[in-house]
């Protein structure tokens, strides 16, 4: 089989929108949270959230493209744009041979809210004729494969919070087994907005703090929810024969991958985290994890009761409790905030980049552990160390649970 390797590395997020300032924001634990400003949030309990700041889709899109997409489709488009300059990889590949893989878990959700107003208000012949394509959580893969002209295969992966990881998992396994010899992969979200925040808030799902440094607290016995976060992470994944020949700047190999579901519960994790455990596991072995290595897990800690102490319970059975307490692991969204279908993506370029520069990033606020939740999670401040195995998980409403596995390119 093939094996892949990441060329090109892409992002918008709370923290920054290039590369560059996201990890030097993530890795000096720089917390992306504010006051809500998308919406007026009086009549709302919920009050923080991880918005994107600064981002001009016009330096990536014509105005006539802004006009007809979403949010969630812009910010795809501006990570995909930086990733595959980063890569160099079009136009050493025939279009056919290159594909898009993008997860979201939602979609175009502001469109809809709109035009929904609109139908209200004005009646249906005002609702935009661009409303369908414009919401459609297909479209983020769609506009960059028209963008880029790749003729390969252009889907999404809709799988909630798991999206991004289940998007790059897929894309790796079309490389792999030859279907593919290039795919721009990741995840993007927009959904930062009156019935999200609602939604969330009803079903008790979301951190209700004023103050953003007490609002996301990953393992933290103070944890009460997460923050609603937003934006794309694209990496461009390519086969290694054809990267190495081209001369390619190579980050890392993508060399494993495990996808399960609960098949439990629409929201809650199984109990014995039996399913999350399997995600890991499946990872673990394909990326030939041995014993004794060095070891970063990038984890999905929401910050969320139920989630935090489930994950916990699932790396103690993929590793074994002895192994499980000797590896280092955190929540980059405790600085970032929830990307929801975007998280994955963003969270695996943090592992790469953890992985690049032997250092992990933090998990902030993490001053009171939770019992349940005894491992080494890197509170507070990044640690330098030589690492020879990531990995990152991500878990989906729907019992969705996806690992992805990093080491460095021989």
């Amino acid at each position: 089989m093939n094996r892949v390797v990441v060329t090109g590395m892409g992002i918008i997020s709370p923290i920054g929108n290039t590369i560059s300032s996201f990890w030097d924001n993530l890795t000096a634990g720089n917390v992306g949270i504010d006051p809500i400003t998308k919406f007026d949030t009086t009549d709302y309990k919920v009050k923080l959230a991880a918005e994107v700041r600064d981002f001009d889709p016009t330096v990536y899109m014509s105005k006539s493209d802004i006009t007809h997409s979403d949010e969630y489709a812009q910010f795809s488009m501006a990570a995909a744009c930086q990733a595959v300059e980063d890569s160099g990889v079009i136009g050493t590949l025939p279009p056919e041979r290159i594909g898009v893989s993008i997860g979201t878990g939602i979609g175009g959700i502001k469109t809809f809210m709109r035009e929904h107003q609109k139908l209200l208000e004005k009646g249906p012949r005002r609702v935009s004729p661009f409303f369908i394509p414009m919401m459609i959580a297909n479209m983020a893969s769609g506009l960059v494969a028209i963008h880029y002209e790749c003729k390969g295969a252009a889907m999404p992966a809709v799988t909630a919070c798991a999206s991004g990881n289940n998007a790059l998992g897929e894309a790796m396994r079309a490389i792999r087994h030859g279907y593919a010899d290039a795919m721009i992969a990741g995840g993007a979200e927009a959904t930062v907005n009156e019935v999200s925040a609602a939604g969330f808030t009803n079903m008790q799902a979301l951190s209700l703090a004023t103050d953003p440094a007490l609002a996301c607290l990953p393992f933290d016995a103070r944890r009460s929810g997460f923050v609603m976060g937003e934006g794309a992470g694209i990496l461009v994944l390519e086969e290694y024969q054809h990267a190495k020949a081209r001369g390619a700047k190579i980050y890392a190999e993508l060399c494993g991958y495990g996808s399960t579901c609960d098949a439990y519960h629409i929201t809650a994790p199984q109990p014995e985290a039996k399913g999350s455990a399997m995600a890991l596991k499946l990872a673990l072995e394909e990326a030939n994890y041995q014993p004794g290595e060095q070891v970063y897990l990038n984890a999905h800690g929401t910050g969320t009761s139920l989630n935090d102490k489930a994950e916990t319970l699932a790396i103690k059975k993929a590793f074994g409790e002895e192994a499980a307490r000797k590896i280092q692991i955190s929540s980059t969204k405790s600085v970032t905030g929830h990307m929801l279908g975007a998280a994955g993506a963003a969270e695996a370029i943090a592992s790469v980049l953890a992985l690049q520069n032997s250092l992990v990033p933090p998990t902030v606020g993490l001053d009171q552990p939770d019992p349940d939740c005894d491992l080494d999670y890197v509170p507070g401040v990044a640690r330098h160390t030589a690492l020879d195995l990531v990995l990152s998980n991500s878990l989906g409403f729907g019992g969705h649970n996806a690992c992805l596995a990093f080491r460095k390119a021989d």
